[in-house]
């Protein structure tokens, strides 16, 4: 049964549901996270390409964002703060693990790379394909087409997020289009790509909420 309070808050603008968490009621949060966790899972593969790792990264964006909500400026949209935020922390977290790789080849040390099925796969072979294609991708391309044809974010808050001009993010996602062609030559279905179900919804809210529940106390 649908409570009157979530009704009431699933009316709210995001930037509505900022202010009302700034001045206290920091347990609608939960409702921030639920909203975006999907978005920023699959922006988060797009460049670290781990789901393990993504969803880390999703915890320290979120934390990191809570902690600065009051230094939120309305300068651009809500969503495109958080996902900037998310964006920031990935391409650091990939830096300092390009860096550790680096380090552990100098002393001879065997790279590995482990790699995570997604899970609730509907068609196994078709959606491994379609990860293998895409995280083949040049990172610039791949951004792009994951922001415009898997989450299916506008082009003009794909313009935002990665400050690029409209014709840069049109032809960086034909060409990301036509480098899976290449590689596919068969039908794709981007939505399918990255999976995020309840479950793993769930643990990506819950601990971001004990964390904020304990620092309130």
């Amino acid at each position: 049964m649908t409570r009157v309070s979530d009704i009431i808050i699933s009316a709210l603008s995001d930037e509505e549901i900022v202010a009302r968490i700034v001045n206290g009621e920091q347990h609608l949060y939960e409702n921030l996270m639920r909203k975006f966790n999907l978005r920023l899972y699959r922006i988060s593969m797009a460049i670290v390409n781990d789901d393990k790792e993504a969803e880390d990264i999703m915890q320290i964006a979120y934390l990191n964002a809570y902690r600065q909500l009051s230094n939120f400026k309305h300068q651009s949209s809500f969503s495109t703060w958080l996902t900037r935020i998310l964006i920031n922390e990935s391409l650091l977290h990939k830096k300092r693990k390009l860096r550790l790789q680096k380090a552990l080849m100098e002393n001879n040390y065997n790279d590995y790379h482990r790699q995570t099925p997604l899970d609730d796969l509907m068609n196994k072979e078709l959606k491994n394909a379609l990860q293998k294609a895409v995280s083949t991708l040049p990172e610039k391309y791949r951004m792009v087409f994951v922001m415009r044809e898997v989450q299916g974010m506008s082009t003009t808050e794909t313009m935002e997020v990665l400050n690029l001009g409209e014709s840069n993010v049109k032809i960086r996602l034909t060409r990301a289009k036509e480098m899976l062609r290449t590689e596919l030559n068969a039908y794709w279905k981007p939505t399918q790509l990255y999976e995020f179900n309840l479950v793993r919804c769930d643990v990506i809210v819950n601990h971001v909420m004990n964390v904020i529940n304990t620092n309130a106390r």
